[in-house]
């Protein structure tokens, strides 16, 4: 018989189980990655839509080529901005408190095609004020408002499913790499909006708007909720009264579960990738199904739960930093830098780009030490002697100034990324809740709708704050790491006062 060829050998070294879950890994990561890629355009076109430049009375301003857009070419133009920026985030934290709940209640996938064919047509909405001539604030306030509405549907959804299909044995490691879509999303915004924003604007919200609408129909057509929504295997197909319904469902027997060799079998705690870098040995598709009758957690039951509490408000204040970097860094590296908006544009890709490495470096340092509270504190504060020399040293240069947003993006972006990921997946299914599977999307919605609340106020007091000096931005900022460092403290001192956990519980919030 002659030897497989290597990419059939590498295929067929992976089971099904694995596969899927690569699958669902790479589509949750696209998905969210092309929500933020439509929230990333109006920090980039901000610089287009009021230019710094002089107006003579021969030549009075036009809208479409002089000094900015109607209305944002007045004096005023940064607090407009700003509350272009609050409507949006406001509108995303009102709706993100509801999101949880009503995502708990409806298919996700439906829930979720219906939010991004909404979100893409409010992107692009926007932009279509420039072909339009519209100047209206109102007009532009009512898109965001409305896209900041419907993108709510996105996290809860994504992290409910993946959260489906992946156990704990490494799940700040898995979700810290999927959590780079963020990251990702950001970066391709920034270059697809660039890339219009000094010829035709309103294409940088139109085409965006255009990839989160055909994201949609990949969701509608591809998204698996759950592992036992998957057929059954061969061998399953030959024992059919195993399966039920036509669906191919399996449940396994008593006697499977009590035995400690069939936990190999579980597909929860079965691992992305084989650790060992071996073959692993091949496996049945068999699918636990969960406990029938379980009703979906009240708010006030899920506030409860140890730990939602305190990270809920350290997350309100670090995505407050965080979405400042997102909202206003663009025109920030134009001031500084004295660059056209493309170019600024580009450069503050380079933010995101340490973001990737934080959130990795995050999820795998939490793992090693089993201890989440305690790494989103190293982090937050490395991060405040960094916010506190930024301004000062990224005006020395373009190369400091590079310097400076890589090893921000990582200390700012590391901690945000593993309460929104790996943590709010930890409290979802902590021990308290005794096997409720409903609970996943409203704990995640409540953490990062709070979140949200500090990430509508940190673009709003960077637009009334940076008129008297980005110094005085920065000091905010680096007061707000501080308030969020100190909401963690009590976990902090827990977890370093606590025995390390065995390996079979990964997560220190399961014995708060």
């Amino acid at each position: 018989m002659a030897p497989l060829p290597p990419g059939v050998y590498f295929m067929v070294s992976f089971s099904r189980d694995q596969w899927y879950r690569a699958f669902m890994f790479t589509l949750t990561f696209l998905l969210y990655a092309s929500f933020h890629l439509s929230r990333k355009p109006l920090s980039i076109v901000k610089g287009e839509l009021h230019r710094l430049c002089p107006v003579t009375p021969s030549q009075p301003p036009d809208n479409h080529t002089h000094c900015g857009w109607a209305p944002f070419d007045q004096e005023n133009y940064q607090q407009l901005l700003g509350a272009l920026d609050y409507a949006f985030l406001c509108a995303y934290a009102v709706g993100m408190y509801l999101s949880g709940i009503i995502g708990e209640r409806l298919p996700i996938r439906l829930y979720l095609t219906c939010g991004m064919l909404a979100s893409g047509a409010f992107t692009a909405l926007f932009g279509l004020g420039y072909f339009y001539d519209v100047h209206s604030l109102g007009f532009y306030m009512v898109a965001q408002i409305l896209n900041g509405l419907v993108q709510t549907t996105g996290w809860p959804s994504v992290v409910t499913c993946l959260g489906n299909w992946f156990g704990k044995g490494r799940r700040g490691l898995i979700l810290g790499l999927w959590n780079s879509h963020t990251s990702m999303g950001n970066i391709l915004g920034s270059l697809i909006a660039g890339y219009w924003v000094s010829s035709c604007w309103g294409l940088s919200f139109v085409v965006p708007g255009a990839v989160v609408a055909t994201m949609g129909l990949v969701c509608f057509l591809f998204l698996v909720e759950h592992p036992r929504d998957i057929a059954c295997t061969a061998m399953l197909a030959a024992h059919p009264k195993a399966c039920e319904n036509n669906t191919q469902r399996f449940r396994l027997q008593k006697s499977v579960r009590n035995d400690p060799k069939s936990k190999s079998l579980d597909p929860e705690m079965q691992l992305l990738l084989p650790s060992d870098g071996r073959r692993p040995v091949q496996q049945n598709h068999v699918v636990i199904l969960p406990a029938e009758g379980g009703a979906a957690i009240s708010f006030l039951g899920a506030l409860r739960i140890p730990g939602v509490v305190e990270f809920s408000l350290c997350l309100l204040f670090a995505k407050l930093v965080s979405y400042t970097f997102l909202f206003w860094l663009p025109l920030y590296i134009t001031s500084v830098d004295h660059l056209d908006a493309q170019r600024a544009g580009e450069l503050s890709t380079l933010f995101d780009v340490g973001g990737i490495f934080g959130g990795v470096l995050a999820g795998v340092v939490s793992d090693r030490l089993e201890k989440r509270a305690a790494t989103c504190g190293l982090m937050l504060l490395l991060a405040v002697p960094t916010l506190c020399v930024f301004s000062t040293v990224s005006r020395a240069g373009l190369e400091a100034t590079v310097a400076m947003l890589l090893l921000t993006g990582a200390l700012v972006s590391g901690p945000y990324a593993l309460i929104t990921t790996a943590v709010s997946t930890d409290l979802g299914t902590h021990k308290s809740l005794k096997g409720n599977a409903h609970a996943l999307a409203t704990v995640t919605a409540i953490i990062d709708g709070t979140g949200s609340v500090g990430a509508a106020l940190g673009p709003l007091l960077a637009g009334l704050i940076s008129p008297s000096g980005w110094s005085k931005v920065f000091d905010m900022l680096v007061c707000a790491d501080a308030c969020a460092l100190l909401f963690l403290t009590r976990l902090i001192h827990k977890e370093l006062s606590c025995p390390r956990l065995p390996a079979t519980d990964q997560s220190p919030l399961k014995e708060q």
